[in-house]
């Protein structure tokens, strides 16, 4: 039977609670718009994934306990994702972020920019005023590699001539940089080693490359799984299913299919010729494959660690990266 994220976060609900209050204050402003807006973003939160992996890495490393450097930890990094994610959302032009409006498309670019601008700040400050540089240098790196993903995907895409290894860079870089700093972050909470930090990290590291891939099979499901079916071709985004059939077809099947992706145009038969081809292709099961590869190497990591109540929720979470329908 599969379990849901409310099941999994059970064990750490009280922190998690704690943590919604602490994050609610650090977002305060006395500047009435502002604080309207932080209300705003606060109200549409998602899955809460990144400080779960925060607190249950923090227990992992500490027999059960936490510091309030984790709890500061955890919301430097969604004050900082957050002000990433109100950015793209003016370089993207898009006017929802799950399934809510996006502050751009509410109170405009200028304001959504420094907002993001303030977001920023705001984590900066609470990390050094309370002295936490190792966790502000932790969620600093993976802002960087997220933002050099972003540029090499752009880069790369406008001649959709992305290899397997290149996108393993960038998706590595743009999605498990993140995931991957929560549980450093975790660990340097509770003033692991560094080896244990670094441990920590390469979990986090293959868990978001698994759910990244588990995204890219997403767009071959069906409609009422997880995004439109076929976003991710119409966006013209190379992903590893199409990759793999590209590499291996004939030229000319490789060359209508490069074709049918730059000038699909939104035409949903052009994207359908692209979902069949990948299918007949071998390029799910490729995915699947390589995305089991993953969650089996962190699973491997994770049970270097001593048995715990937070080591069976991060297995269960892991689990759920691989497992989850949207």
């Amino acid at each position: 039977m599969k379990i849901s994220l409310n099941q999994i976060q059970a064990p750490i609900a009280a922190e998690m609670e704690l943590f919604e209050k602490k994050f609610r204050s650090s977002m305060q402003s006395r500047v009435l718009l502002l604080d309207k807006i932080m209300s705003y973003i606060v109200k549409r939160k998602g899955k809460q994934m990144r400080p779960m992996f925060v607190f249950f890495t923090a227990k992992l490393c500490r027999h059960g306990e936490i510091t309030d450097a984790t709890y500061r930890g955890a919301a430097l990094i969604e004050l900082l994702h957050t002000a990433t994610l109100v950015h793209d959302d003016v370089v993207d032009d898009a006017n929802y972020r799950r399934g809510f409006f996006s502050v751009n498309a509410l109170w405009k670019n200028k304001i959504a920019v420094l907002v993001g601008d303030y977001l920023l700040s705001k984590g900066l400050l609470l990390s050094l005023e309370n002295n936490d540089f190792d966790l502000l240098k932790l969620v600093s790196n993976a802002v960087r590699e997220m933002s050099e993903g972003e540029l090499l995907q752009i880069e790369k895409a406008r001649r959709l001539d992305i290899t397997e290894e290149v996108y393993f860079d960038i998706i590595r870089q743009k999605t498990a940089s993140l995931i991957a700093s929560c549980c450093a972050v975790g660990a340097a909470s509770v003033n692991s080693s560094a080896e244990v930090i670094e441990k920590a990290r390469l979990f986090g590291e293959k868990v978001g490359i698994a759910f990244q891939i588990k995204d890219d099979l997403f767009d071959y499901g069906t409609a009422e799984i997880g995004k439109p079916v076929g976003i991710d071709i119409k966006e013209k985004k190379m992903t590893l299913p199409l990759i793999y059939a590209l590499q291996n077809t004939d030229w000319l099947t490789k060359r209508k299919m490069i074709y049918l992706v730059k000038n699909n145009n939104g035409k949903n038969d052009r994207v359908q010729q692209v979902i069949d081809f990948v299918k007949s292709s071998g390029g799910l099961n490729y995915a699947i494959e390589r995305m089991t590869q993953f969650h089996r190497e962190a699973l491997e990591i994770l049970r270097t660690f001593e048995p715990s109540p937070s080591r069976t929720s991060l297995e269960q979470l892991l689990a759920y990266t691989i497992e989850r329908e949207k």
